[in-house]
């Protein structure tokens, strides 16, 4: 017979009991995390000391403009992103001994050349243009590039880039957000997080995509990934009017406009309040405040009829064939100059992509870009703006010095992930200045590496930000755009 259990006497603590107890306690602490996870959203935070402005656990996500961990020396970015992967020993490092070898079989070990096996290397394939020094620091330029070549005294040029993945797609992530897999912030989304823009009345993060066509990878390429929606590019229309539906639909009194705006914002923050625990709500407000405001002004940022024909000469608007690509270039320096955080200028799916015909297929691109890029430097620069504007040139890869076998065919170049070459200009970089080396064949860096997470962090410093405190808290992780892992700032190029 059993004894009857006493239910106000309390079971004795074993060792069992102990143990079961406190993986309850576990249990209970991880699901209340992921609770706060959904209920409050991600932690924002620009360190552990240094919340943004408006900004905290409970969401409040904005594009107010917010302060940095330390003073910048850039207060906006220009990236203009060369879809594909120029060639570095075509364009901007020379390499005497791989043209003496031109025609010749690679003297070291195929294997470490071939992204997709050793049957697709050709020969060795020397340098396809001329090259000849520039601008009083004697920079190497090719002959295709006969107006940024103008400008070297003000471009950082960067040899020693280097990257994870030989594949287009992955190593797009990489460039843009630090990861080699889809899913995660992008540069341009954790600059406006960490900073907000100057501009309430414009997006902080403008994309600029080509006529002919979006980018591989498409929109990931400037998404705010796990970040709050606010913070993702805002793509403007490559032809016709940038952005639809601009003007309202019907005109009323000034008073009748400003009166209802203000109703909705009281009826939106009235909404806000019932609702602290919905971060997606703050962005969504966010979006359509901003919508409404641009009704305003963007009209007037947008407008290139408002330049003089001698500037819109400059930059090639209007002639073949640079006229896309010089719009979108004047656009971003209108935008920058109205206080926009992050412009972005891309072409199509991949026009530096040079496996056949390397030299008719980057002159191409060369004819397209060039002077529209050494226009806005030129631009920027005497409005006094490139002090204060970082300029990015450079794509996710380099090329390989051997030709890639396709058929009968030896003129074109596979990927090369070991080397490639990137520019800065403005933005408090050293101007005149060539940065690390590859090899005598441009195959390898062999001084002073620029890993892309390095690139990335250095590119937050000298907008103000330090990459270790730019941090967002998923799941109990703080995501960082430099990852895990300690790069370092290449402070050898700043000036």
């Amino acid at each position: 017979m059993k004894r009857p259990v006493n239910e106000s006497k309390p079971l004795p603590l074993t060792r069992r009991r102990l143990f079961s107890r406190a993986g309850e306690g576990l249990f209970g602490a991880a699901l209340t995390q992921l609770l706060c996870d959904d209920f409050f959203g991600g932690t924002s935070a620009l360190g552990s000391e240094t919340l943004p402005h408006d900004q905290g656990a409970l969401g409040g996500h904005n594009l107010r403009p917010k302060l940095p961990h330390h003073p910048a020396t850039a207060t906006s970015v220009i990236q203009l992103f060369m879809n594909g992967g120029p060639s570095q020993m075509d364009l901007f490092d020379p390499k005497p001994t791989l043209n003496r070898m031109d025609g010749k079989a690679y003297p070291g070990n195929p294997e470490d050349l071939g992204n997709f096996g050793t049957a697709g290397i050709g020969v060795m394939m020397g340098g396809r243009y001329q090259f000849e020094r520039h601008g009083e620091c004697g920079m190497w330029m090719g002959d295709p590039l006969p107006h940024t070549s103008k400008m070297v005294d003000d471009l950082c040029m960067i040899h020693s880039m280097w990257t994870d993945h030989p594949n287009h797609d992955n190593a797009l992530y990489k460039i843009h957000s630090g990861r080699l897999f889809m899913g995660y912030p992008t540069l341009g989304a954790w600059t406006t997080y960490g900073l907000g823009s100057e501009n309430q009345n414009l997006p902080a993060y403008v994309v600029l995509s080509d006529p002919l066509g979006i980018p591989k990878n498409g929109t990931r390429n400037w998404t705010s990934g796990f970040l709050p929606q606010v913070y993702a590019g805002t793509p403007f229309r490559p032809t016709g009017s940038p952005i639809l539906h601009l003007k309202p639909q019907y005109e009323q009194p000034s008073p009748v406009t400003d009166t209802a705006r203000q109703l909705l914002r009281q009826l939106d923050e009235i909404h806000r309040q019932d609702r602290p625990y919905q971060p997606d709500l703050d962005s969504r407000i966010e979006s359509y405040g901003l919508a409404a405001r641009m009704q305003l002004s963007a009209s007037e940022a947008l407008d290139l009829s408002r330049e003089s024909q001698k500037t819109k000469s400059m930059y090639g608007v209007g002639e073949k064939p640079t006229d896309s690509y010089a719009r979108r270039c004047l656009l971003a320096r209108r935008l920058v100059e109205r206080g926009v955080r992050f412009v972005q200028i891309f072409l199509e799916e991949q026009p530096w992509d040079s496996h056949v015909d390397l030299g008719p297929n980057h002159r191409a691109a060369c004819e397209r870009t060039d002077k529209p890029v050494a226009a806005l430097l030129q631009d920027l620069k005497q409005r006094g703006l490139l002090d204060s504007t970082l300029v990015i040139w450079g794509g996710e890869f380099g090329r390989t010095p051997t030709t890639q076998k396709t058929g009968d065919i030896y003129t074109g170049r596979d990927h090369n992930m070991q080397a490639f070459t990137s520019w800065m200009a403005g933005g408090g970089v050293r101007g005149g200045l060539s940065y690390g080396a590859t090899d005598e064949f441009g195959h390898k860096v062999v001084e002073n590496p620029v890993s892309v997470h390095d690139f990335h962090a250095t590119i937050l410093h000298l907008l103000g930000l330090h990459h270790h405190k730019l941090y967002f808290e998923r799941s109990g992780l703080e995501e960082r755009l430099t990852g895990v892992e300690e790069p370092h700032v290449v402070t050898d190029i700043i000036g």
